[in-house]
């Protein structure tokens, strides 16, 4: 089941995206919205046990603004997770997840423009990811349990000023600008994770490309871990990583994530003032 949030007159509303011939969950390959449907849901998605009761209004998904699927009370990322990534950037795989926060203030949806902060760094970088969204309040998740906690998951694009990553030391400032962190299209609740093929492109030219078998941490271990330092909210999301290939992006740049069995998350670039 795939759950967007969206915007229709006037209002933010949650729904089911649907095929539109069959009325049954989306089949297509989410690289647009041709031929989808959502189906309205009453209130939010993220009530643990109860089912999402369907409201009977159905919208054209190319009639309405899809929304970034969830608005996290903080957003949880782990560096370095892929090994060539990690040596791209000169260094080894760390032994255990490397744990750093980018604020919910970051996160912009589909086709939102993400602007780079043009009179502060002179190197912004896309970093597609596979992110996953919480969908209970949870602590202490034993491994076991982890598939109890999560929702579904998305695309991501943790977005990083590099020259600033370099030169302040920490990475707060680099991955905390506004619009720093795309999420979307929408959130697939029955994935399996693990092994789907992530790919990053940048005016269709691919530049990052990765099966999520390669992660050196799994995300049992990594909900396992973040859980084990915080309590996460219903929404929260917690990002698994990037590939090697990161790579500039300049204004009237189109970056796309895409992951399949997910969908294609689309953003322009554009400089800021």
């Amino acid at each position: 089941m795939r759950i967007a949030r969206f915007a229709a007159d006037g209002e933010v509303r949650y729904g089911i995206v649907e095929d539109s011939g069959s009325g049954t969950s989306a089949a297509a390959n989410g690289h647009g919205t041709e031929g989808l449907t959502i189906a309205e849901v009453a209130g939010h998605p993220f009530s643990p046990g109860e089912e999402v009761k369907l409201t009977g209004a159905r919208h054209q998904a190319s009639d309405v603004r899809l929304l970034a699927p969830v608005l996290p009370s903080k957003v949880v990322a782990i560096g370095k997770n892929y090994a060539e990534h990690a040596r791209e950037t000169g260094s080894e795989p760390p032994a255990e997840p490397l744990i750093f926060l980018k604020p919910s203030t970051a996160v912009i949806g589909p086709g939102d423009p993400i602007v780079r902060p043009a009179h502060l760094s002179k190197r912004v970088d896309f970093e597609g990811e596979l992110a996953v969204v919480f969908g209970r309040l949870c602590r202490d998740v034993p491994a076991a349990r982890v598939p109890e906690v999560i929702f579904g998951y998305t695309c991501a694009n943790d977005v990083t000023a590099r020259d600033l990553q370099a030169s302040d030391g920490q990475w707060a400032r680099a991955k905390g600008f506004d619009s720093f962190c795309p999420l979307g299209p929408w959130i697939e609740t029955e994935l399996d994770p693990g092994d789907v093929l992530l790919t990053t492109s940048v005016n269709g030219e691919i530049k990052q490309e990765a099966s999520t078998s390669e992660l050196i941490h799994d995300i049992v271990t990594l909900v396992t871990y973040a859980t084990a330092v915080m309590t996460m909210l219903p929404g929260d999301v917690l990002l698994t990583g990037t590939p090697a290939g990161i790579g500039p992006l300049i204004a009237g740049d189109q970056v796309s994530v895409h992951i399949d069995g997910i969908g294609t998350l689309t953003n322009p670039v554009v400089d800021g003032s």
